[in-house]
């Protein structure tokens, strides 16, 4: 029983550094290896392995939170993805990633956007709302995707670009569910917990809608982590 004991602050305690960095090594290799058995082994078209990688990849925000991995590891890590992402545009670093049949920076926008909230809310040691914008853009604006695109039958456009309300519920839900479970876990179940989420998917899923080029893996995740740290500085503190 002591030995057992003994081992409990091992558990509890932040891994050194090597160790957090390993941890998120493999968890990336993990996702790039899954989208190229996906692409090499099936019969996925590019957008649905593309949305593995956005979803799987920006799991990684829940790594760095609960590991409390140094702001400027995440965000060295954030600028070399945007590197790399912008010479794909160039050079087929990414094909599985950017051969989706049309042109965008939603990729890099991708990249800056987790560099961004990490440095801000990392500062304000407030990690949790980095988190909330990283996991409604993954989540949410991967399954808007990928539910417009299989079951996408209802057809709406905005600037010259097809979008289906089936996706645009999606999101919504899905960005319901990140923003409720992530706001539980930190403020416990209060009634600002459903209302502020509610909140959060509702402007999310508008973002969403009316952003071009990519552009809202930008402004949702930024757009969101804002308004959910104004809405509980607002409604709770």
């Amino acid at each position: 029983m002591k030995a057992l004991l003994s081992l409990i602050p091992l558990l509890t305690s932040i891994p050194p550094l090597w160790l957090q960095i390993t941890l998120v090594v493999i968890w990336i290799s993990f996702i790039l290896l899954l989208s190229g058995l996906l692409k090499r082994f099936t019969q996925a078209d590019a957008e649905v392995v593309r949305k593995v990688v956005h979803i799987g990849a920006g799991n990684v925000i829940l790594l760095a939170w609960w590991l409390d991995i140094p702001a400027y590891i995440s965000i060295t890590a954030s600028i070399f993805a945007g590197i790399v992402t912008l010479l794909s545009y160039i050079f087929p670093l990414l094909p599985g990633i950017n051969s989706v049949g049309r042109q965008s920076l939603g990729t890099f926008f991708y990249a800056v956007s987790i560099g961004i909230l990490v440095a801000y809310f990392w500062h304000l040691q407030q990690p949790q709302y980095a988190a909330l914008g990283v996991l409604v853009m993954t989540w949410g604006d991967g399954l808007a995707a990928l539910i417009g695109q299989r079951f996408g039958q209802h057809k709406y456009k905005v600037w010259g670009l097809q979008k289906s309300w089936e996706g645009s519920l999606a999101m919504l839900v899905a960005s319901y569910i990140v923003s409720s479970l992530i706001l539980l876990g930190v403020q416990g179940n209060i009634w600002q917990t459903w209302i502020v989420s509610l909140v959060v998917a509702v402007v999310a899923t508008g973002l969403e809608a009316f952003s071009i080029f990519g552009i809202d893996n930008l402004t949702v995740p930024l757009g969101s982590a804002a308004l959910c740290l104004w809405l509980t500085q607002w409604l709770v503190e």
